[in-house]
């Protein structure tokens, strides 16, 4: 309910300023339409899972090995930007996204059961608020951001919108370890010098209660609470070279003690005292577009020091039913290399494009210290092959149909996915050089 009256609140407050605007041509200068800047983007997903999703279809493959899969249809990512140019290099950005459709929630007095008042929870989803910034500029070179901002590590991080890869979903392998999209509240300096452009970011560090089997730290960024745990802080920063027009290469990199990073910590004992678990995580990426050629790579390697004892540690916590905890083991690494290529078959000139491409993802979310449990699963291949359309320059029509491959002794799982997608900017140039965008 709230986030209805919210939602209503802001149509009504844009409709009343569009409405006094147009009666007041003194308020039409004084707050020029080019500093403000609204925008988004959005997908809407049918797919075709052509095997189990069962709880236990890797642990007993054999059972699961002829099912008949399920469908879905889906909203991913649905997200509404602003950002406004306040003048003497003061701007604001922000950024609200609906996941999977938002959260509904309703409380209701049950007649049946003697006037109960009952929560009920009507539609999965999350609704986040990604960027929420206030920045600082002398130039191009230099800005100071502070606030609530996208951490560029890795490609898919820096390259998010469904305009800036050609699957349905986002690439998979770094949508698995690393959490995607990844946004914290800190301060960060970055600025393009030349063919440079540079990032560094102070933020709270990771949870390293969890980290997963599944995931490694794909989760580790969310907080359950009202409030980030800040605990420990950390460093991320990012460099890209733009080679030359259409080729660009970047490195980027996290550092960071994920340990008692929590409202939980261990104070009182000395079984974990010098436990830091320190998080290493670097990442090279690149982008060629010439002319109807596309390629898009990424090799990322990420370490965890003292995961066996992580692992301990995290198999002692709460599991009450209310616990944010996955209380898995933990890999010691995880690592994801990918490649994905496309062929335009319109001329490159036009905002028309038709684009057949192939992908492939390896990935391993869970390389174990020696001793630990081996899970196979963990080491997954995935192959697609699809099309992009995009009619106009802000909508792509996708389709896909993809493979995943695990160890010979658990179940490949093949799928086909359809999507229509957008992403626009009612004014492009005042968010050049911005996460909303972060490489263009």
């Amino acid at each position: 309910m709230k986030l209805r009256i919210t939602i209503l609140y802001i149509a009504f407050l844009l409709l009343a300023i569009s409405a006094n605007a147009q009666q007041n041509e003194d308020t039409l200068r004084r707050i020029p339409s080019s500093h403000f800047t609204i925008g988004g983007y959005g997908e809407a997903v049918y797919s075709r899972h052509m095997y189990s999703d069962n709880v236990f279809r890797y642990s007993f493959a054999d059972r699961y090995a002829d099912s008949r899969g399920h469908s879905q249809v889906d909203i991913p990512h649905m997200v509404i930007m602003m950002g406004y140019d306040f003048g003497h290099g003061w701007t604001m950005g922000s950024e609200i996204e609906f996941e999977h459709g938002g959260t509904e929630c309703a409380v209701e007095l049950e007649s049946e059961e003697t006037g109960e008042y009952e929560k009920e929870i009507e539609r999965g989803g999350e609704v986040a608020l990604e960027q929420f910034w206030i920045q600082k500029s002398w130039g191009r070179g230099l800005n100071l951001r502070m606030g609530h901002d996208v951490v560029p590590v890795g490609a898919t991080n820096a390259a998010h919108l469904p305009s800036q890869y050609f699957g349905v979903y986002r690439p998979e392998g770094e949508a698995t370890i690393l959490p995607c999209t990844w946004h914290a509240t800190g301060v960060s300096v970055w600025g393009r010098i030349g063919a440079w452009r540079y990032g560094v970011w102070l933020i709270p560090s990771l949870n390293s209660t969890l980290f997963s089997v599944s995931n490694w730290a794909g989760g580790a960024s969310a907080s359950p609470y009202e409030f980030t745990v800040a605990n420990k802080l950390a460093l991320a920063s990012r460099m890209d070279y733009y080679v030359t027009q259409g080729v660009r290469i970047g490195v980027s990199g996290f550092v960071g003690n994920t340990f008692n990073n929590d409202i939980v910590t261990d104070e009182f004992s000395n079984k974990y005292s010098n436990v830091k678990a320190l998080m290493l995580f670097g990442s090279i990426d690149f982008s060629i577009e010439k002319g109807r050629f596309t390629a898009r790579g990424n090799l990322d390697y990420g370490h965890l020091n003292d995961a066996a004892k992580v692992s301990a540690y995290n198999s002692t916590l709460s599991n009450s039913s209310q616990s944010p905890y996955p209380h898995t083991l933990v890999g010691e690494e995880a690592v994801d290399a990918a490649l994905e290529l496309g062929w335009n078959w319109i001329n490159p000139s036009s905002d028309k494009q038709f684009v057949t491409f192939a992908r492939c993802d390896y990935y391993d979310s869970y390389i174990p210290v020696a001793g630990l449990t081996e899970y196979g699963w963990a080491k997954r291949m995935c192959w697609s092959v699809g099309a992009n359309y995009r009619p106009v320059k802000e909508v792509i029509l996708k389709a896909e149909v993809g493979m995943r491959q695990l160890q010979k002794q658990y179940n490949s799982e093949p799928w086909v996915a359809l999507g229509v997608t957008y992403a626009g900017f009612s004014n492009r140039t005042r968010m050049t050089d911005s996460p909303l965008q972060y490489l263009k």
